[in-house]
């Protein structure tokens, strides 16, 4: 087991990963903010959807998840069809022009993080993703609410905030995805 001092360390890095998102954030075009490029990477990883479900997987409430899927759907990057099993549901899918965005969001997501990594080996990259991936393993579905023991009690958080995290980042450039070549 680590010790306290590389768990501090391990806490201070990951609070400046902020600075990391903040730059990759930089790279999306003016018309797809956080919110939209999760809207239409979640639809692109899970299909088609009613609204409730990607208000889940987004992690925030319907109201901002509405604000979104507006948002998205007035660019022409989705589909709100009736859905046929509650005709007062609506089932959320990609058009064409939502994955054409998503191949645009791709492409800069890998520009940049070659950019930014250059001076990494394939094998310190091939690291860093093996290494996430069992950070985001160990914490498991980070949606719910959670209790984490802090010494003698246990603090309970919710660990839903209130706008669109690292779902934001293109499906392609996430390592689950394999049907795009990555950099």
């Amino acid at each position: 087991m680590a010790a306290r001092r590389q768990y501090e360390e391990l806490a201070q890095q990951l609070s400046a990963i902020g600075a990391v998102k903040r730059g990759l954030g930089r790279i999306l075009p003016h018309e797809c903010p956080a919110g939209s490029a999760a809207v239409l990477t979640l639809l692109d990883r899970h299909g088609e959807m009613r609204m409730s479900r990607l208000a889940e997987l987004m992690a925030i409430d319907m109201s901002v998840t509405s604000r979104h899927v507006a948002h998205v759907a007035e660019h022409g990057w989705i589909d709100r069809a009736l859905d046929p099993a509650d005709k007062r549901s609506r089932i959320l899918r990609l058009t064409p022009a939502g994955r054409d965005m998503l191949a645009d969001l791709s492409e800069r997501y890998m520009n940049a993080l070659a950019h930014y990594l250059a001076d990494w080996s394939d094998d310190e990259v091939d690291q860093l993703n093996t290494l996430l991936g069992r950070l985001r393993a160990s914490f498991g579905d980070c949606r719910a609410v959670t209790s984490v023991p802090a010494g003698p009690g246990a603090v309970t958080t919710p660990d839903a905030p209130d706008a669109p995290d690292a779902s934001a980042v293109p499906a392609a450039a996430t390592p689950e995805r394999t049907t795009r070549t990555p950099v």
